[in-house]
């Protein structure tokens, strides 16, 4: 079924909640076709390629000057490798990265600050069941629940204020800052701050 207002609206949700409703929705309907149109093209440079790469192996084969077109063959096939396996990272971050907004939403980080803290997970520690969900994630749960606390937000209340500045020695910390602090929970502290403050 459509997710429309007239479908919201007969569920009983109030108007400015339906309005947020089908802002979210469309943007994820947005990031998705993004997100297709990305792989769509990766995908017919790949077939570009493979048949690049064919065409090479059926040349060694033909041809008397076998250790030549080895040496190309063999070069074509490294990228070709390298290539395939970019691709298939990027997929793979791409399901842990939605499988991680999916865990932020679930323990109630605010909606507009998803996006934010997402762009923070180290994806390379996360690893994927052979649902889709992520491994340990319970653990996972109350550790971000620990980090960023400040985002979650319950029904019926406001998020956490923003007048008292960060305690960082006076003055905010610029992204660059952030960056080159060591820890992860003390940098994850930082963001949120820099996040909180307005930052981008």
């Amino acid at each position: 079924m459509a997710l429309t207002r007239k479908f919201l609206n007969a569920l009983g949700i109030e108007a400015d909640k339906v309005d947020e409703i089908i802002n979210a929705h469309a943007e994820t309907i947005e990031g998705l076709k993004t997100e297709r149109d990305s792989f769509k093209e990766k995908a017919e440079k790949y077939d570009g390629v493979k048949a690049e790469l064919d065409e090479a192996k059926e040349k060694l084969k033909d041809s008397g000057k076998e250790d030549s077109y080895k040496v190309k063959y063999e070069a074509l096939k490294e990228d070709f490798d390298k290539y395939k396996a970019d691709i298939e990272t990027e997929k793979t971050n791409e399901s842990k990265k939605g499988a991680y907004k999916a865990l932020l939403k679930e323990i109630g980080i605010s909606e507009k600050r998803i996006e934010s803290v997402a762009r923070l997970a180290e994806l390379d520690k996360i690893k994927l069941d052979k649902d889709g969900k992520i491994e340990g994630a319970d653990d996972l749960k109350k550790s971000l629940k620990t980090e960023w606390a400040d985002f979650i937000t319950t029904e019926g209340t406001q998020g956490a204020g923003t007048a008292t500045p960060p305690n960082n020695g006076g003055g905010a910390m610029s992204k660059d800052d952030i960056m080159k602090i060591k820890d992860t929970t003390e940098r994850q502290k930082a963001w949120g701050e820099y996040i909180k403050q307005g930052g981008h």
